[in-house]
């Protein structure tokens, strides 16, 4: 993936890979040790059911790993997104 500059990726829209419109991005979360992505934390859609997934508040965490494509969309792999949200809570991604 080519560089891009944290502040160009916010107020994108983040899409599954099946082209469902999931919300956008609000932020991102960081692990300071390491400096890896580990979330994208996004506003959902009002018409997204949000129950499916990691949930942080009004927010859901999408895992950086899910990420497929960033251009004019932030396109993520719906399923990675979803089986995020089955691991137990404690479970580090």
């Amino acid at each position: 993936m080519k560089k891009i500059f944290a502040r160009n990726l916010r107020d994108k829209q983040v899409v599954s890979s099946d082209g469902v419109t999931l919300g956008v991005l609000n932020n991102i979360v960081i692990d300071i040790r390491s400096g890896s992505i580990e979330n994208l934390v996004v506003k959902p859609d009002i018409a997204l059911e949000k129950k499916k997934y990691k949930e942080d508040g009004e927010f859901i965490l999408m895992p950086f790993s899910s990420v497929r494509a960033i251009k004019d969309y932030i396109v993520v792999d719906k399923t990675m997104a979803l089986a995020s949200a089955a691991e137990p809570p404690g479970v580090e991604t």
